[in-house]
């Protein structure tokens, strides 16, 4: 959202580095200045809560691959002698490894609140869209982060997750072995594998972090969404990012550090399994695989479907869907406040994904796959069927005038 800049230089130095390199401007303008909605809940203080966990992420990850050796032989005795010998190291992993699973859970909060607030739609299209793309580079991340401790699930897992790339033998005969085997760099996960997923391991997180400054950007072109939908009309509307917000932020942020640290010091392997204390034997598979908790509901979505070609198909559309959001939901009501029927539409599509998730963990057979694919197909429903179909027979509820409207509790006005 563009507005008039309202820094001054204090200094005669800094006048003369603001006339050749306007950073500290910049700063002002777009992270103090900024006029921001003056109704935002504690739904949006989770943005600034995703840049402390990648913050965290980076420099726990950087000081852990000083000590790490990723070769087949030795990459699991190198994250114990991390664990034991290196002076915090024990820290310092915890801190990475639960810090993933916060990671996942505040992109999930951030995400859900993307669409029940309807943050995807005009004109916030783009800043959806990169979203998505750094949740999928987070995803690719965190699964080639995972398989660094060659544990006995962790190896188990890349064999299988890289084995999905075969299916495409379907489409064109040899072509998803050809894959798998470059991935493998073998006819087997071995060393070349685990050398290649420590190496995009290491670049992907600084992907993301251009991804996240392009999405800052795209975020501050036409301003924050809010809970009613409705742009700032008036001063009165907007209120600056600082004091206001960054007080607010950080009050969530250190209550999801006292969660954070929870997890780091008093249940540091709850979210792991424990397999993964096993070192990878290729001779030996655990009788049940299966992939970190944030993974769980594609994971089930991928085992519903009996074919194994139409299985990584909807794998792959569960999540490439969400970047067509805003143009499945036909809607032209944002928030789902006022929309009487999506909202319980989506409370249903919640309870949806943490079935899917339960279901990711448990075996694939008897009632656990009937009700894995009943989930699945509604997953699909509800992106491609209910929100198209709602945004032409719903009647939206009255809404307020405007934010300040809302914020003052005035009666609202009928929506056109």
């Amino acid at each position: 959202m563009a507005h008039a800049s309202s820094y001054k230089p204090n200094t005669a130095v800094e006048k003369w580095f603001d006339d050749r390199l306007p950073i500290m401007r910049l700063m002002h303008d777009q992270l103090q200045d900024f006029p921001t909605p003056r109704n935002l809940n504690y739904l949006w203080t989770f943005g600034g809560i995703l840049t402390f966990c990648l913050v965290v992420q980076l420099m726990t990850g950087i000081t852990l691959a000083m000590h790490y050796v990723p070769h087949e032989t030795m990459a699991f005795d190198s994250v114990e002698h991390i664990m034991r010998d290196v002076n915090w190291g024990w820290l310092l992993r915890y801190m990475h490894a639960n810090g993933a699973s916060m990671f996942f859970l505040a992109v999930y909060i951030h995400i859900a609140r993307g669409m029940f607030y309807g943050s995807y739609k005009a004109p916030r299209e783009i800043l959806w869209i990169l979203g998505v793309l750094i949740f999928l580079a987070m995803m690719a991340t965190s699964f080639m982060g995972y398989s660094l401790v060659w544990g006995q699930m962790s190896f188990w897992a890349v064999t299988v997750i890289t084995n999905l790339f075969s299916s495409l033998d379907s489409i064109y005969p040899g072509l998803g072995t050809t894959i798998v085997q470059w991935i493998w760099g073998g006819f087997s996960v071995g060393n070349p594998t685990l050398n290649r997923l420590f190496s995009l391991h290491y670049l992907l997180p600084f992907v993301i972090c251009g991804l996240v400054a392009l999405h800052i950007w795209a975020l501050h072109v036409p301003g924050n969404n809010n809970p009613t939908g409705i742009s700032i009309k008036t001063k009165a509307d907007a209120i600056p990012f600082h004091p206001y917000y960054t007080l607010k932020d950080g009050f969530a942020l250190s209550v999801f550090v006292v969660l954070f640290m929870a997890f780091v010091f008093y249940a540091p392997n709850y979210l792991g399994h424990p397999d993964n204390y096993i070192e990878a034997n290729p001779l030996a598979t655990p009788p049940h695989i299966v992939p970190e908790w944030y993974f769980l509901p594609y994971y089930a979505i991928l085992r519903a479907i009996p074919d194994k070609l139409f299985g990584v198909m909807a794998f792959a559309g569960s999540i490439g869907l969400l970047l067509f959001l805003p143009w499945l939901d036909t809607s032209k009501v944002k928030s789902a406040r006022y929309r009487p029927i999506y909202k319980w539409f989506f409370a249903l599509f919640m309870i949806d994904v943490l079935v899917l998730g339960y279901l990711g963990a448990k075996p694939p057979e008897g009632w656990y796959l009937i009700v894995g694919r009943l989930a699945t197909a509604y997953y699909f429903l509800h992106l491609l069927a209910v929100l198209p179909l709602l945004g032409w027979i719903e009647k939206p509820s009255a809404m307020p005038g405007s934010i300040t409207d809302d914020v003052l509790g005035k009666k609202p006005v009928a929506a056109k």
